[in-house]
């Protein structure tokens, strides 16, 4: 036990390793999916989307898995299968009783396909075994490019219509009443989704997206209902979860997902205390 301890939190050669230019890479990376993950994950909660984020992670990892065969970008092609997911989910999953069937079904299917493109790949195992847990060795400067582009656009609409979309998420049937385009939005914001899980995918993987989507907001809604403190402290626990997951994962040479999957439930098991010791008191 002793042992495997040792090889999960050693620090032999992290200073050197902080040098290297990939390790630059990924911090970039992670700093940056760690403020639009964090933005989205309050909104993403008081949706209750928390599942279509994982049914966008497969269809993410079907576009990457796709991609890896044709033999072009990587990130383009998780990109274009999150989109895809997005609008799927968008038109075809707007009612809540309607939705989980809809991501199900998907979710299903996007999988499968996966899984049978990663099978008639015959390169390296190392990129199959990437998509699905992540791998910062993986971000190189035309990840990067890519990132930087989809995360902006993913900024900008969210500063455009955040205000909509925070009434539209806490109580549609007033906000539909009032004139706001609660079906568009619906679609634009599942479209958001898809490209943020894009980006998280390479890094992370796209079994443990939820790790980045979801525990952040979900842990900042223990501690606070004001939306912009939600957002301040999601963004913070992405980053931190991200940034220190890498961190930690360098000298074991492990995949990242595990670090930063724990130390975002950390986070959220920290905040759910605080949470229930606010209410006691």
């Amino acid at each position: 036990m002793t042992e495997i301890l040792g090889r999960i939190f050693s620090f032999d050669g992290t200073r050197e390793l902080l040098g290297l230019p990939f390790v630059h890479n990924a911090l970039i990376a992670c700093t940056v999916l760690g403020l639009v993950a964090g933005a989205l994950a309050p909104l993403i909660v008081a949706r209750g989307m928390s599942f279509a984020v994982h049914g966008t992670a497969e269809l993410a990892f079907t576009g990457g898995a796709a991609a890896l065969l044709a033999g072009v970008s990587v990130g383009a092609g998780a990109v274009a299968g999150a989109v895809v997911a997005g609008f799927v989910f968008g038109l075809l999953g707007l009612r809540q009783r309607e939705r989980d069937a809809v991501i199900g079904v998907v979710l299903a299917f996007g999988l499968g396909l996966g899984v049978l493109l990663l099978a008639l790949y015959s390169g390296r195992a190392s990129n199959k075994f990437g998509l699905l847990t992540g791998s910062i060795v993986s971000v190189d400067s035309t990840n990067l490019a890519v990132l930087g582009v989809v995360a902006t656009l993913v900024v900008l609409v969210l500063a455009i219509l955040y205000r909509p979309l925070l009434f539209a998420s806490t109580d549609p049937d007033v906000a539909l009443a009032r004139g706001v385009p609660v079906r568009l939005l619906s679609v634009v914001f599942a479209v958001l989704i898809g490209l943020a899980t894009a980006l998280a995918v390479p890094i992370v993987g796209a079994i443990l997206v939820l790790s980045v989507m979801i525990a952040p907001g979900a842990a900042a809604a223990q501690v606070t209902a004001n939306p912009l403190t939600a957002s301040v402290l999601a963004i913070a626990i992405a980053e931190l979860a991200l940034l220190g997951g890498t961190v930690l994962s360098l000298a074991p040479g492990l995949p990242v997902s595990g670090y930063v999957a724990a130390i975002a439930f950390g986070c959220y098991v920290v905040c759910r205390i605080i949470g229930r010791t606010r209410v006691r008191a």
